[in-house]
């Protein structure tokens, strides 16, 4: 049975032969080894000045962060750009990240603001044809007073103290002596004029003298409500891009510094360049350097979670472009009221005014197009703008938005949590029988794995965490205070969940239909569960059509086309799992006849 062990003497007797010689070799040669691979890997990451490579490592070095017994290929100068390159490594990995974030954010921003001076423009559009083709009478001095109104709201959208209600109360102050003369008693016109100390009159008393009935208070209500949120959104979405730009700030402690360096580098130090950290040594020393960036974990949330209910309150069922839609019916009806109503409001403004006016006008409208009917999402648009698209196909183009933003946001709402695990994920650390424990070389990481934020830091084993980074405290009472005082002006914001009304309407890759129910389809899809597997590509990227889909009605007035990505492919952590492939490890085996 001993001869059957190994029956080809000559295979086998050369191969252990050949081990005794190999290892033989390493014995003898175990002092004179060379630095050779840690100058490449010095040379290649761009570390230092070449020249502060040994060219064999020295016995009696002395070091203050990479301490080993032994021979070391590092030098004190080494040292110095080791904590250099690690600290611009790091800042650099972590930018790298928040710039997809801000990224996300700041697109988005841009891409609503887009969205909200595309609607105001049509909006502001359809009232001047209104104005235009049934009271031309008053159009051409009307308009200025249009364009004043509209002005007033893109500047409110964009974060200017503006009111609404004042703006457009302004504008009906304005229009007041133009109907008056011109559409309740035509026949003055030519006596009076706008800018008269009677025109001056008859702007002071409408809201008393109240020409327009309840139209233009109900306008304003519903301008303010919808626009409000829409504001609110744009300021929230700045303040992000704010915090993100601050975060990209921070700065690493010199404890963090030489926690890097012993994590990254000191492994070189003993030739060990391709050795990697083991994943929870990688954890405690990215949580100690980052625990001030994880104290905004929770206000992060809060805010992400604000971003959410506000997109819902602005673009959930369409409410801000209908209430702009609705300007043009607003105006219309006003108008209207108020020839009904001449009589009255002529013996009004002339007790007060002290304006004869003779025999009062008919009280039939003195336009026969005048109608009565409010717009509505199914409403043609007028004929003074036949380019222009139908409602039905652009209706939806905020919402669409909406649901794409919530989608990626959803994704980094552990953002400032996740960091540390981030940045110790993929090839930059090893989870494996062998790893670097900042000491040597290990099966595994023995010590505690501590948790995220400042009081988990004291029973991190690799990182002191001596004190809160000034700037990162401030970001951090900052946005609890937006969070706040968002929360006071829009107090029902949290009775609304906005990510359950996110699932109505998704679909699968395979499907033709990228809308929901708000967007005018006839049928929802699949519900988010499909959603979150079929709706994202293996790169961050959504599947299926861009906002505003393929319409056959191709013109320039179409509302534009968003399309903001979340994240690079280069974000693992924001990535879809792939699959992972299977090797099969060949063994030589030696056996026996």
């Amino acid at each position: 049975m001993s001869r059957g062990i190994c029956p080809r003497v000559n295979s086998c007797g050369s191969f252990w032969i050949l081990s005794a010689v190999i290892f033989a070799v390493n014995v003898i040669d175990v002092d004179a080894y060379s630095c050779h691979e840690v100058r490449t890997a010095f040379q290649l990451r761009q570390v230092g000045p070449l020249h502060r490579v040994p060219e064999t490592p020295g016995t009696d070095v002395d070091l203050l962060i990479c301490k080993h017994q032994g021979p070391s290929c590092c030098t004190r100068k080494m040292e110095e750009s080791y904590q250099f390159a690690v600290k611009r490594e790091t800042l650099h990995n972590i930018h790298s990240y928040s710039y997809e974030l801000e990224h996300l954010i700041s697109g988005h921003s841009d891409a609503f603001q887009d969205m909200f001076q595309y609607l105001l423009s049509f909006s502001q559009g359809h009232l001047s044809s209104l104005l235009e083709g049934t009271y031309s009478s008053l159009s051409r001095h009307a308009l200025p007073h249009v364009n004043q109104l509209f002005s007033s709201l893109s500047l409110y959208l964009r974060g200017a103290n503006v009111s609404v209600e004042a703006a457009v109360h302004q504008f009906f102050n304005n229009l007041f002596p133009l109907a008056y003369t011109r559409l309740i008693n035509p026949g003055i016109e030519g006596s009076m004029m706008v800018g008269s100390e009677m025109g001056d009159c008859l702007r002071m008393i409408r809201q008393d003298v109240n020409p327009f009935g309840p139209h233009p208070a109900v306008m304003a209500q519903e301008l303010a409500g919808a626009l409000g949120a829409g504001r609110q959104l744009g300021l929230a979405l700045e303040e992000g891009v704010e915090v993100m730009n601050a975060t990209e700030h921070v700065s690493l402690s010199k404890e963090c510094v030489k926690g890097l360096v012993k994590m990254v580098y000191c492994s070189h130090c003993r030739g060990l360049t391709l050795i990697k950290p083991c994943v929870g040594y990688c954890l405690n020393v990215m949580r100690g350097c980052l625990a001030s960036v994880s104290e905004l974990d929770q206000p992060w949330r809060r805010y992400t979670s604000l971003l959410e209910q506000l997109t819902h309150a602005m673009a959930g069922h369409h409410s801000l472009e209908l209430a702009l839609l609705g300007v043009r019916g607003h105006v219309n009806e006003a108008l209207l009221y108020a020839q009904l109503h001449g009589p009255l409001i002529t013996a009004t403004v002339d007790k007060v005014c002290g304006l004869t006016t003779g025999e009062p006008t008919s009280m039939q409208p003195t336009s026969p197009e005048v109608t009565t009917s409010t717009v509505t999402s199914s409403s043609p648009l007028p004929s003074a703008a036949p380019s222009q698209p139908l409602p039905e196909q652009w209706l939806g183009q905020l919402a669409h938005l909406r649901r794409e933003f919530l989608m990626y946001l959803q994704r980094y709402k552990s953002f400032f949590a996740a960091l540390p695990e981030m940045l110790c994920e993929g090839e930059n650390v090893v989870d494996d029988s062998t790893c670097w424990s900042g000491d040597d070389v290990v099966e595994s990481y023995s010590g505690r794995v501590v948790g995220n934020g400042l009081h988990a830091q004291r029973q991190n084993p690799e990182v002191k965490v001596r004190s809160v980074d000034p700037t990162l405290a401030e970001v951090k009472e900052r946005l609890d205070r937006f969070n706040q005082e968002t929360q006071e002006r829009f107090p029902k914001l949290g009775q609304v969940d906005a990510w359950d009304e996110l699932g109505s309407g998704e679909t699968d890759e395979g499907s033709t239909t990228d809308c929901d129910d708000e967007d005018g389809c006839q049928a929802s899809g699949d519900g988010p569960e499909k959603t979150s597997q079929t709706e994202v590509s293996s790169e961050g990227k959504p599947i299926g059509r861009q906002p505003g889909g393929d319409s056959p009605h191709e013109n320039s007035s179409r509302p534009p086309s968003v399309k903001v990505i979340g994240g690079s492919p280069s974000a693992s952590w924001a990535r879809p799992w792939s699959l992972a492939l299977l090797f099969a490890v060949l063994c030589l085996q030696w056996t026996l006849f």
